[in-house]
C-alpha cells in the first residue's frame, strides 16, 4: 500500500472532474485544460507530498546513502578523461525562469568512423549572449583519443551551435555514411551535416527544419519505408523573453509557481505549449512538414520532452513514442500508409498506474523481460513514482515499477536521463535513472531532498524484478550533481557499457564501467542495403545465446533529449557461444548471422553479413572476425 493513497484518490477526483482526462476509449488526446493544480503541486504534476527520507547521519537519501562497501560498478572518470574541462551554461543559478532549468543533452557519436565513440555535449546559454552582450557558451564535441582521453574539437569542426540548446539527435540523414548531428534550439535548430573530414556545415535553413521557438526532444526514424530517416522535434512551451513570468507578479497564476507553498520559478504548467512536428526526408537535402498529414502534430500542444521512432508492435514499421511533461504522453502507431494512429490511451502509455499523467522527461525503451517485446522507462518528478511500462503484446502496456521493485526508492528523486543498460553483461537489462532537482530553493528546506543528486541503479534479477544498487563512497554512484541528459554506450570498446552525463551548470560526468564480472559480449554496428537508411536506425536485432533470447533496437533519440551508442550490445554471461544474431532490417528483410566469436565488435552489412571487426578495440587479426578481409563502409547516396 502506497503512503499516498490517500492523495491519490484524491488526486485522481481532481484529474477527472477538473480536467476531463479519464479513460478515453477513441485514443484521442483531448486538448490541454485549463485548470488549476491541486494545492502543493505547482507547475509540474506529482503524486502529492511524501515524508522526506534521510539516511543514517541526517542527509537527504538524495545526497546520502552511501555504503562503506560493496560492488563498485562505476568509477567517475570526469577528469582522468578530460570532460571535467567544459562547463554547461544555462541562464543564471538562480532559475528564476522556466527557460534556465531544463538542461540539455549528450550525443554519442562516431563522427570520423574510426570505430570509436565520441562526445556531443550540448550547452545552454545566457541572456546577456541572447542580446548580444556576451559571447555565447559553446556546445563541445569531445573526440575519443582511443587512450581513455578525450579532446575538445568542437569549434574546428563547427559545431559550437551558440545558441540555447537542448536535445540532440545522431543519425545519417543523407545516407552518406557519415553521422550527423541534429540540435534542439530555443530559437532555430540546427543540422550539422557531417562533411567527411572533421568538420560540419548547418544545413538547417536550406533543409527547412530550424523552427523558431523552443524545440526540446528530437527522434530520427524512417517512418514510411522508403529507406531515407525523417526527423521528429517536440516542442517544449511557446516562450517569450518578453513575457517571463514570474512567482509574484501576478503574470501567472501563484498555483503554477510554487513548491510547498514557496515561490519558485513558473511552468510548465499555466504556460502556453509548443506543438511538434514531423519532418519528412525528400531525399535531395530537404524536409517537408507533414505533422498534420501524419497525425502526430500535437493539436494540444502538450509539454513535450523526449521522443523516440521504435518498433513496439512487431509489425516491422516504427511507431512513435512522446514523453510530455505533466501532461499524457503519447504513442503513436504506425499505420504503414504514411499516417499514425493515436493510441496513447488504449495503449496504457498516456498515464500511469494511478491513471494520473506524470512529469515525464526521460525515456528508455529495452526488452528487459527477454521476451521478445519493448519496454518503456519514464523518469519524473520528485514526489512521484518512475514508471516502469510492461510490453504486454499488441501495444497494450501495463505499469509495472511497484511490481518490479523501483518504485519507493526513486520517489524523492527528480528523474531525467534514462536507461536499460546491461551494465554487468549477465544478458538481462538493468535500469539506471540520472536524477537532479530544477529548483535551487530545495536546499534552504527541509524536504528531504537537494539539487544535486546521485544517479540510481537496478540490477534485473531476470525474474520481472529488480534490486536496488547502493551507492558505495567514492565510487561514481556516489557522485553528485544535477544531472539532465545522459548517453549509454560502449565508450572504451571493452564491452562494458558507460554513461555521460550534462548536468545543468556544471562540468559533464563520465561514469566508466568497472563492474568486476568477466562475463561475455557481442556489439553489432549495422550497416543498412539500398532500400535500409544506411546507419540502419529502426533495425532490430534479437541474438539467441547463453539460454535466452535477448532484442535489441537501432535508435535514434532517448534518454533525456539525448543519442546513445547506436551498435546492438548484448551480454552474453559466462557463455562462449554467441550464437546467431537474426536481423530484421528496416527494408524488411530478414538475415540470420552466425557470430564466430564473443567480445568482439563485428559491422554487419545488410545482404553481405560480417565485413569488419573489433577485438580489444582495434581491428581483429584475419580469421578472428568471420570475414578474412575487412570491407570499407558502404556508401548509399
Amino acid at each position: 500500500m502506497h503512503r499516498c493513497v490517500a492523495t491519490f484518490l484524491a488526486l485522481l477526483v481532481w484529474d477527472v472532474s477538473a480536467t476531463g482526462q479519464q479513460a478515453n476509449p477513441s485514443g484521442k488526446q483531448p486538448d490541454r485544460p485549463a485548470s488549476q493544480p491541486p494545492s502543493g503541486m505547482g507547475g509540474i504534476s506529482s503524486a502529492g507530498t511524501f515524508a522526506p527520507v534521510y539516511d543514517t547521519q541526517k542527509r537527504p537519501i538524495t545526497a546520502g546513502g552511501f555504503v562503506d562497501a560493496g560492488p563498485v560498478v562505476f568509477e567517475d572518470a570526469s577528469k582522468a578523461s578530460g570532460l571535467s574541462k567544459w562547463q554547461h551554461v544555462m541562464g543564471t543559478l538562480q532559475k528564476k525562469y522556466i527557460l534556465e532549468t531544463d538542461g540539455s543533452g549528450v550525443g554519442l557519436i562516431d563522427y570520423d568512423n574510426d570505430g570509436w565513440l565520441d562526445i556531443y555535449l550540448v550547452n545552454g546559454s545566457t541572456y546577456d549572449a541572447l542580446r548580444g552582450k556576451k559571447t555565447s557558451p559553446h556546445a563541445a564535441l569531445f573526440h575519443n583519443n582511443h587512450d581513455g582521453t578525450f579532446t575538445d574539437v568542437a569549434a574546428k569542426a563547427g559545431v559550437t551551435n551558440d545558441r540555447w540548446g537542448f536535445g540532440v539527435a545522431i543519425a545519417d540523414y543523407d545516407n552518406d555514411g557519415w553521422p550527423d548531428i541534429f540540435v534542439c534550439n530555443f530559437g532555430k535548430n540546427r543540422l550539422f551535416h557531417n562533411n567527411h573530414d572533421g568538420t560540419f556545415t548547418d544545413v538547417a535553413e536550406k533543409a527547412g527544419v530550424t523552427l523558431g521557438n523552443w524545440s526540446d526532444g528530437a527522434t530520427w526514424g524512417d517512418y514510411d519505408g522508403d529507406g531515407r530517416l525523417d526527423l521528429f522535434v517536440s516542442g517544449y512551451v511557446h516562450y517569450d523573453l518578453a513575457y517571463q513570468p514570474l512567482a509574484n507578479d501576478g503574470k501567472t497564476a501563484f498555483a503554477f509557481c510554487q513548491l510547498h507553498g514557496v515561490p519558485v520559478m513558473c511552468g510548465p504548467r499555466g504556460l502556453m505549449g509548443e506543438p511538434d512536428h514531423l519532418f519528412h526526408n525528400n531525399g535531395d537535402g530537404t524536409f517537408t512538414d507533414v505533422s498534420v498529414k501524419a497525425g502526430v502534430s500535437d493539436s494540444g500542444a502538450y509539454y513535450g520532452f523526449t521522443s523516440i521512432f521504435v518498433d513496439v508492435n512487431n509489425d516491422g514499421k516504427v511507431d512513435l513514442l512522446v514523453a510530455n511533461d505533466s501532461e499524457p504522453n503519447y504513442l503513436y502507431i504506425n499505420k504503414g500508409d504514411g499516417t499514425f494512429e493515436d493510441q496513447s490511451y488504449v495503449s496504457g502509455f498516456a498515464l500511469n498506474k494511478d491513471g494520473r499523467e506524470i512529469a515525464s522527461m526521460g525515456l528508455a525503451v529495452g526488452d528487459y523481460g527477454n521476451d521478445g517485446l519493448v519496454d518503456l522507462l519514464v523518469t519524473d518528478f520528485s514526489d512521484d513514482f518512475k514508471a516502469l511500462y510492461h510490453n504486454d503484446g499488441e501495444a497494450s502496456f501495463t505499469d509495472m515499477a511497484d511490481q518490479a521493485d523501483i518504485a519507493q526508492m526513486a520517489v524523492p528523486f527528480v528523474g531525467w536521463g534514462a536507461g536499460f543498460p546491461d551494465y554487468d553483461n549477465d544478458g538481462w537489462k538493468d535500469i539506471m535513472m540520472i536524477n537532479g532537482h530544477v529548483y535551487p530553493e530545495v536546499d534552504q528546506h527541509d524536504w528531504g531532498t537537494t539539487f544535486n543528486e546521485r544517479a540510481l541503479l537496478f540490477r534485473n534479477l531476470g525474474n520481472g524484478k529488480f534490486a536496488y544498487v547502493p551507492p558505495v563512497k567514492g565510487s561514481g554512484l556516489a557522485t553528485l550533481t544535477s544531472g539532465r541528459g545522459a548517453a549509454f554506450g560502449d565508450l572504451f570498446n571493452n564491452g562494458k557499457i558507460d554513461v555521460v552525463i550534462n548536468p545543468i551548470d556544471g562540468p559533464p560526468v563520465l561514469l566508466k564501467n568497472v563492474n568486476a564480472d568477466h562475463h561475455h559480449w557481442v556489439e553489432l554496428k549495422l550497416v543498412g542495403g539500398p532500400k535500409s537508411p544506411h546507419d540502419a536506425v529502426g533495425t532490430t536485432v534479437y541474438l539467441s545465446a547463453n539460454g535466452m533470447r535477448q532484442r535489441e533496437d537501432v535508435m535514434s533519440g532517448g534518454s533525456y533529449i539525448s543519442s546513445n551508442d547506436q551498435r546492438a550490445h548484448f551480454g552474453l554471461g559466462d557463455s562462449t557461444d554467441p550464437a546467431t544474431a537474426e536481423i530484421h532490417w528496416p527494408s524488411g528483410a530478414k538475415e540470420s548471422v552466425k557470430l564466430p566469436a564473443v567480445d568482439r565488435i563485428y559491422t554487419i552489412r545488410e545482404g553481405s553479413g560480417i565485413v569488419d571487426a573489433l577485438c580489444g578495440g582495434k581491428r581483429c587479426t584475419p580469421g578472428t572476425a568471420g570475414k578474412k578481409t575487412p570491407h570499407p563502409p558502404l556508401m548509399k547516396k
